[in-house]
């Protein structure tokens, strides 16, 4: 697509609107090189930690550090990419998980790991929806604030599947390959004193991707101009953009749905990263199997996002509109929860199979209605609160995650907490009943 004549915009120079279809190839890459790290240490970090002398009870406690600065953070950051811009935030983003990945790569000691949790932590808050809100906002600049913007939101959910899983893939084969042959991974360890060890490799590596996805940002990212930023502006405009990101919520009825949509899918989400890796262990009948297992299913499962991802433009024209989508796509999740919560109790081939699919099924039906979720969220908020909305919709998924880990944890293991669940996803999908209803009467009385 042929770029708008510089002017044309009211811009000039580098800063001049992008292409809808420039700024749908550059967010899809942007969300690739944002999630390949985290995909590379996902399977080698518990266990590097382990490595370097981590109890069990001391690695929860970094993970809770890393989720605790999340949460502290989400709702200012947002505010932050709302009030300084979008590039800026990402760059530094980009920086504090590079050095994030080095500290927990080379680190021996808890305060510099907690350090690097932290960093992580502040890192993930700051890109929290900055990438999408950037990419509306492009869009809506070049095209107009009604332009579709769901197929780029697609596109860029099935990238950041696929970075997962491929990081997941090449981060536990990297020490498992250094292990082979005449001891590269012991040399590795004795060249470096001890410092590298073949499990941090995966970390190291992040890094390196995260000073790319950095020197990406500032190369072609590009955004319309903002007035220039003083302290006392972010003093002042940061929590006003907060609360009104808040205040959104209480006052819009299509975005409190698509706030409470987002918690029901935490709530999912958080039961499967509790209860499937004992499940796993279960059926393979060791810890060692099963974290493979699990590994192996994980990357299933993100494919499995990223082909719901690919297919919600589809899904959306085939259910009538956005808000039916929705209701699909948490449907068709609901009853993945409704499949491993029968096959709990049981470790039948048969029971196997069905928890698979019941796993992979719950993927794929959240991964086809994210992006028209986010699609419906981005026509009710402008540019000056985009990735507060956005903020705000992932805190409300990690509160409601983290309270269902809590209570799933206290429950015996079995159908009850699948069940239970279950259940939260389909009041879920029934909000987006009413919601499409409502809109299908509307229609029928505009004809």
């Amino acid at each position: 697509m042929r770029e708008p004549v510089a002017g044309s915009t009211g811009l000039s120079g580098p800063s001049r609107a992008l292409g809808a279809q420039t700024a749908r190839r550059r967010y899809v890459i942007l969300c690739a090189l944002l999630w390949l790290p985290p995909g590379l240490g996902m399977a080698s970090m518990v266990l590097l930690f382990s490595e370097r002398g981590m109890s069990l009870g001391a690695i929860a406690g970094l993970f809770a550090v890393h989720s605790l600065t999340v949460a502290v953070l989400e709702l200012p950051t947002g505010g932050l990419s709302d009030v300084l811009g979008r590039r800026p935030v990402l760059a530094v983003a980009g920086v504090l998980n590079a050095v994030a990945c080095v500290l927990l790569g080379l680190g021996a000691t808890a305060w510099v790991l907690t350090a690097g949790m932290v960093l992580m932590g502040a890192a993930r808050a700051l890109s929290s929806g900055t990438a999408e809100a950037w990419y509306v906002d492009t869009v809506h600049e070049c095209s107009g604030p009604d332009t579709e913007v769901r197929t780029g939101l697609a596109r860029g959910g099935s990238a950041t599947s696929a970075a997962l899983a491929a990081g997941i893939l090449l981060g536990g084969a990297l020490p498992w390959l250094l292990g082979l042959g005449p001891g590269l991974g012991a040399r590795l360890s004795a060249a470096t004193g001890g410092v590298v060890l073949p499990l941090a490799v995966p970390l190291l590596l992040g890094a390196v991707v995260r000073i790319l996805f950095v020197c990406y940002v500032l190369a072609v990212l590009r955004e319309p101009p903002r007035p220039p930023a003083t302290v006392r502006s972010v003093v002042r405009g940061v929590p006003a953009t907060v609360l009104d990101g808040l205040r959104l919520g209480g006052r819009d009825a299509l975005v409190r749905r698509v706030l409470l949509s987002a918690a029901a899918a935490g709530s999912a989400l958080a039961a499967i990263e509790l209860l499937v890796p004992g499940r796993t262990a279960e059926v393979t009948g060791t810890p060692g199997s099963g974290a493979m297992a699990y590994a192996a299913l994980s990357c299933a499962g993100f494919l499995c996002s990223g082909a719901g991802s690919h297919l919600a433009p589809f899904t959306a024209r085939v259910a009538g509109s956005g808000e039916r989508a929705v209701l699909a796509g948490f449907g068709a999740g609901a009853a993945g929860l409704l499949l491993l919560g029968i096959s709990a109790n049981s470790v039948h081939p048969m029971a196997t199979a069905a928890a698979v699919a019941g796993f992979c099924l719950v993927y794929l039906g959240l991964g086809a209605a994210s992006p028209n979720e986010n699609e419906l969220l981005h026509r009710r908020v402008s540019s000056a609160g985009r990735a507060t909305a956005l903020s705000v919709q992932s805190l409300a998924q990690q509160l409601v995650g983290a309270l269902t880990g809590l209570a799933v944890g206290w429950m015996r293991p079995g159908p009850l907490p699948w069940l239970l669940t279950g259940a939260v996803l389909s009041a879920g999908a029934l909000l987006w009943l009413r919601r499409a209803d409502e809109r299908a009467a509307g229609a029928a009385a505009v004809g």
